[in-house]
This record gives C-alpha cells, sequence and structure tokens, in this order.
C-alpha cells in the first residue's frame, strides 16, 4: 500500500511541474490537429478512388 501512495504522490508532483498550454494554445493545437487529419483523410480518399479505377481498368477495361 505505501508504494502505491509514493507512486501517486510522485506522480501528482510531477504533474505539477509539467507546463500545461492555455486556452488560446489548446484551441489552436486542436485546430491544427482537425485540419491535419482532414487534408490526410482526403489524400487517402484520393489515392482509393484512383486505385479503384486503375484496378477497374485493369480487371474490367473500363470505368
Amino acid at each position: 500500500m505505501g508504494r502505491i501512495r509514493r507512486f501517486i504522490s510522485e506522480t501528482m508532483a510531477e504533474l505539477g511541474r509539467c507546463t500545461w498550454p492555455n486556452r488560446q494554445q489548446l484551441f489552436e493545437s486542436t485546430v491544427l490537429v482537425v485540419v491535419a487529419i482532414a487534408i490526410l483523410a482526403l489524400f487517402v480518399a484520393g489515392v482509393d478512388e484512383v486505385a479503384r479505377i486503375v484496378i477497374r481498368l485493369v480487371t474490367v477495361g473500363k470505368f
């Protein structure tokens, strides 16, 4: 039980030493992540569509 209490105490102390982002930094980071995910999703969808077309051309011979 003492080890768990010590672990929790040390964890809380470490969290107190962390530098946390303010609201503006958090918002900007969130927007950046959402935009990056949207761009990546569009890229993956584009590659998927190109692959679909190429596979269909090779197997069927038409779109």
